[in-house]
């Protein structure tokens, strides 16, 4: 009995130290990606060159407009997935803690794959899914540039006509049965444990890409918001910040995401209008 009880207080004293370790290592990762982004995201401008209060925003001076090459591609394409781990992370905080509890107990009944390890895996094939948004993104970014609706600098559209469409859009995705059920998966991630979990190294990285790819489902229009109040804006990107994290943890039932729908929606059609 002395025994049994022992080595339950070992194992619960691994898990919290795990645990420790695991928030630990992601309040570093976020805090690593917002100050990259306080420093200009590698742009060599101020980030409050490129955040402004005014809806839409306004260019106060004309700055020279970059040229697009490879180098400037790959600080733009950094940027995005920087920018992605710094606004998703701490709403996909839940599901990596239960994980690498899971992956723990696990590893306490002698499964190969250490919990970090699994835990690690995980992390980064849901950060793979926000890589691939990044390169859509930075795709988006050159031809909307190109077109000459972006504001090459401050990046925030300059069209009317396009902030209109974002919003609609971004507002219509709201309402839809596919927000509602990616945001449920995402508020719910010990059911999604409990019908997805796989075991191996493998399976730990499917595992972090699928909750990803649900993430993803539900905050991508979300993330296209950016395009109208500007890519580096510092205020758009923690309004944002604020509002998928409202989403997956305060909020429950349809009536908060709903209501955020029909406010982008009304703003858009505002806009347009106003043009």
């Amino acid at each position: 009995m002395l025994q049994i009880i022992s080595d339950t207080g070992f194992i619960e004293g691994a898990l919290r130290r795990q645990r420790l370790i695991v928030v630990a290592s992601l309040v570093i990762l976020v805090g690593l990606a917002w100050t990259y982004l306080f420093w200009g995201a590698g742009t060599g401008m101020s980030p409050l060159t490129m955040s402004n209060w005014q809806f839409p925003p306004q260019s106060s001076a004309s700055l020279a407009r970059p040229s697009w090459n490879l180098t400037y591609a790959i600080v733009m394409l950094a940027m995005w997935w920087v920018m992605m781990i710094a606004m998703m992370v701490p709403g996909a905080a839940p599901m990596i803690l239960l994980y690498s509890r899971t992956r723990a107990r696990a590893s306490s009944r002698g499964q190969s794959l250490s919990s970090l390890g699994a835990t690690s895996l995980f992390v980064s094939g849901y950060l793979t899914v926000w890589f691939a948004f990044s390169v859509l993104a930075t795709l988006a970014q050159y031809s909307l540039s190109a077109l000459g609706i972006l504001d090459g600098v401050r990046m925030w559209s300059t069209s009317a006509g396009l902030s209109a469409a974002i919003l609609v859009l971004a507002g219509t995705y709201q309402l839809l049965p596919a927000k509602a059920a990616c945001l449920e998966h995402c508020r719910s991630p010990v059911n999604y444990l409990a019908s997805h979990f796989r075991s191996g190294n493998l399976g730990a990285w499917m595992m972090g890409l699928e909750h990803g790819a649900y993430c993803l489902g539900c905050c991508w229009a979300l993330m296209a918001l950016l395009f109208v109040g500007g890519t580096m804006n510092l205020v758009w990107i923690a309004g944002l910040t604020i509002l998928v994290l409202s989403e997956k943890l305060l909020a429950r039932g349809r009536w908060f995401e709903r209501a955020i729908g029909f406010l982008l929606i009304a703003t858009g059609l505002s806009v347009y209008a106003a043009a």
